[in-house]
Formats: structure tokens, sequence, C-alpha cells
């Protein structure tokens, strides 16, 4: 019969799947308040996630040395606000600093860009005036440009600084991640029967393998960079090194795009210092990039993602033009979630098909 058929089944699945989305629009107003409980705690909650990610292995390896869990949590909080208290009176006062000499400096970077620009304009026998009335365009409005990103980047600083005020609850959601985070599983799994328990146990460790690899992976990958690159750029005596190497950091956070935003704030530096310091930071980049690629992450994040590139590049995108920076920041871990979901049901429904053919021989 039809019905039978696993085709059909499917339809229908997705049929009711698109009809229960329908009515949920219809009827979203019933959902408000849940909409609103969920955004309430969705920054801690996550902010607090990225965080367990990253200290659980402390935790777990302070408790194998007979360190009560407790304190090993608390030494694990004592770390965390050393590191914050050390970024913040050693690094954050020189980065500032050098951030504002760069917005000083702005308007000379402007008019040595104009004046390279109509240097080369002046020598060009070959450049189509189409280009040239871009070029001019470009330059008449570039001090305009500069300064509206510079106003922008700083309203960014500014808002970010009050979404960071406003993370008090993050501590709370760690500190209970850390204590009460390996009963989690036990807690889910003890409703279901056994078969079901280990599947469900068995999609969870692999959802828990993704996460780790890649927040673990991602953040070790930038810390990396971001130190070749700032020790590069000490020794190129380039302008502005620790903000530019901060900023390869963050950026190297996103995958594969990440590295090639980078990369763009230092050329432009370089520029104003001459064409032999722009092929030296290419040069200090590439050499830092190489080295992640080669020895960094297949070391840390292995092959357990398993992502292509030009699959990441179309999710980030994609999540860019939704959710902006955010959408990109966690476009890569989703994706990585959802295609382990999809994958570990696939391989369920492949064995359980396979069990039942066995059977009826």
């Amino acid at each position: 019969m039809m019905f039978d058929k696993r085709w059909f089944q499917i339809l229908i699945g997705l049929i009711l799947i698109f009809v229960l989305i329908l009515l949920m629009s219809l009827t979203s107003f019933i959902f408000d308040p849940l909409f609103k409980y969920i955004s309430a705690i969705a920054v801690p909650f996550i902010g607090a996630g990225i965080l367990y990610y990253l200290t659980k292995p402390l935790v777990n390896l302070l408790e194998k040395l007979k360190i009560h869990r407790i304190i090993a949590i608390l030494l694990v909080f004592l770390l965390l606000i050393a590191l914050g208290t050390l970024f913040v009176l050693y690094i954050f006062p020189i980065a500032q600093h050098q951030y504002e000499n760069l917005v000083k400096n702005i308007p000379k970077i402007v008019k040595s860009a104009d004046d390279l620009i109509a240097l080369l304009q002046s020598n060009q026998i070959v450049i189509p005036d189409q280009v040239n009335d871009t070029i001019k365009n470009f330059m008449n409005n570039l001090q305009s440009h500069v300064e509206n990103a510079v106003g922008y980047l700083f309203s960014v600083i500014t808002n970010l600084i009050s979404f960071i005020a406003s993370l008090i609850l993050i501590p709370f959601f760690l500190f209970f991640m850390l204590k009460d985070g390996e009963r989690l599983l036990p807690f889910i799994t003890q409703i279901f029967e056994k078969k079901k328990a280990d599947n469900i146990r068995s999609l969870l460790g692999k959802i828990d393998l993704a996460l780790t690899s890649f927040i673990q992976g991602q953040l070790i990958v930038s810390i990396c960079v971001g130190v070749l690159l700032f020790i590069g750029y000490i020794i190129l005596d380039l302008d502005y090194s620790l903000t530019l190497a901060l900023f390869a950091m963050v950026m190297n956070v996103i995958p594969f795009l990440g590295p090639f935003i980078a990369v763009v704030p230092a050329l432009i530096v370089g520029a104003f210092d001459g064409f032999t310091m722009v092929i030296w930071v290419a040069v200090v980049t590439l050499i830092a990039q190489q080295f992640e690629s080669n020895f960094i992450s297949p070391n840390v994040m292995g092959r357990v993602l398993k992502l292509h590139p030009l699959t990441v590049i179309t999710v980030i995108l994609a999540a860019g033009s939704i959710g902006g920076f955010l959408g990109i920041l966690f476009a890569v871990p989703l994706y990585a979630v959802i295609k382990t979901i999809v994958i570990h049901f696939y391989q369920t429904y492949q064995n359980s098909k396979a069990n039942k053919e066995d059977a009826l021989i």
C-alpha cells in the first residue's frame, strides 16, 4: 500500500511540520511570553555555555587531582577573574591608547591615501576614465566614510560595554553548569527505556563532542594566531600592533572568512609606511595562517567537525544576512549541531532498517 511507502510517510511528516509552523505563526500571541522568557535567558545561557566548554576540562582535571568539585569550580572562577583583571590593567589601556591614536591620525591617513591615488593617476596611461571617476568620488567621500565607520565602531563598542555589563547572570549559570552538568544526561535518559536512552545518550555525546571541538578549538586557534601576529607586527615595528593583533584574534573566531577580514586593517596601516611594509605584513599574516592551518587546527580541532570550506562560507554568508554579526558568530556551531543530529538519525534509521532485514532473513 501507498501508506507503507517510506517516501509517502516522509511527505506526510513534512506536511505536518509545515502545518504546525503555520498554526504557531497564527497563534504567536500565545507563545509571546515563552519567547520573551527564552530571549531574556538566551544571552547568559549561551555565554555561560561557551565558558562551560572552555573551563570544563580544567575542572575535570582538578577533580582528578582529588580536589572537591566545588573547590575546583571556585579555583576556575578565581583564574577567570585573574585573567580578566590582567587584561583590564595591562592590555586594555595599551589597546585603547593605540585606538585613540589611530582615530586621531585618520585625517593624515586619508590625506596620504589621497596623495598616493593622485600620484598614481598622474603617472597612469591605461586606467579608464570610469575608474578614475570612481576613485575620485571615493576619495572625495573617504573622510566621511572613515568618520562614519569610526562612529559606528564607537557605537558598537559602547553597546558592547553595556551588553557586557548586563551579563551578571553568566557566573551563576556557569557555576551550576559546572556543578551539575554531568547529571543532566542521566536525568534526561532516565525516563526512557534502555534502547531509546542509549540512542539519546549517543546523540547528546556526539553533540557535546562537536561543540567541544569547535569552541575549544576555535578559541585556541584564535589566541595562537593573535599571538603570532602580535609578535610579527612587533618585529616589523608596525603601528597599532596590539590593537591590530587583538582585532585579528577576535575575527579569527569566524572560520575561514575571519582571517581575510582580520588582515585588511593591518594592510591599510602598513600601506602608509610604504609598499615594502605591506609585503611584510602579508608575509607575516601568511606565515601565521599557514602555521595555524597546518599545525594548530589539525591537532586541536582534528577532523571531528568535517565541514567543507565552501559549505562553511555559504552558511556564514546566509547567517550574516539574517542575523548580522551574531549570526556569523554562531552559524558554524549551530550548523555542526544540526548536521550531527541529522546524521545520527539517518544512521539510526539505516541500522534499524538493516536489523529488520536481518530479522526477516
